[in-house]
């Protein structure tokens, strides 16, 4: 699998991309305003829950964050969902529904892939529908006092929050197969709050 896939995100005016062969990465500042950013944490205030994981991974801290499933049929979340496929150039079907996530003081998301391990016990369950991730999208909506970025270990890459900057990477190779170059952490916030939406899309059209 190639950029070819989110065909738009290497035209875009301003896009970075990750100079690196393990992995096809792109960041782009300012990719939403203050005021969509405002917006989308308001939404995830109102609705934020525990996050979860689909693998167990065998202790509780794994994932620390708080989750909110931001609804399509809001016209402004819909709004969100139809610029992130349209910057990317990926078919808004095949896309989960958007979610945001908010992290306070020491919460965290340890060193974890989007995809589903093939070998997993609920990949079945979470792929014989739509199939697996493809691309993820992600966007940082305000910026904590301290902490709160996204590392991508096997490439020691440090990606510092800021708002309104979206990050895109491929979670496959270009044969298909996941990409374990993909595995990122989410590092503890050690000030203030971080919050982001995530957007990933599948293989097939997307089955909730």
């Amino acid at each position: 699998m190639s950029t070819s896939d989110a065909p738009l995100l290497a035209t875009q005016p301003g896009i970075q991309r990750l100079p690196r062969p393990e992995l096809v990465l792109f960041m782009k500042r300012d990719f939403l305003d203050a005021e969509a950013c405002a917006g989308l944490i308001d939404r995830i205030d109102t609705n934020r829950r525990p996050s979860t994981i689909a693998d167990d991974m065998g202790y509780e801290a794994f994932r620390t964050s708080e989750t909110c499933d931001l609804d399509d049929a809001d016209p402004f979340v819909a709004a969100i969902n139809a610029r992130l496929a349209a910057y990317a150039g990926l078919d808004p079907a095949h896309g989960e529904p958007l979610q945001g996530q908010r992290y306070g003081v020491g919460q965290e998301f340890k060193a974890h892939t989007d995809y589903f391990e093939p070998s997993g016990r609920d990949f079945a369950t979470y792929c014989s529908r739509s199939g697996n991730r493809t691309w993820t999208l992600m966007v940082y909506l305000n910026e904590p006092g301290a902490g709160g970025a996204t590392r991508f270990t096997k490439l020691g890459k440090t990606i510092q929050p800021e708002t309104g900057k979206l990050v895109a990477w491929n979670n496959r190779l270009p044969d298909g197969r996941p990409n374990p170059a993909s595995i990122h952490h989410g590092m503890k916030v050690r000030a203030g709050t971080k919050y982001i939406i995530t957007k990933w899309y599948r293989e097939r059209l997307w089955i909730g």
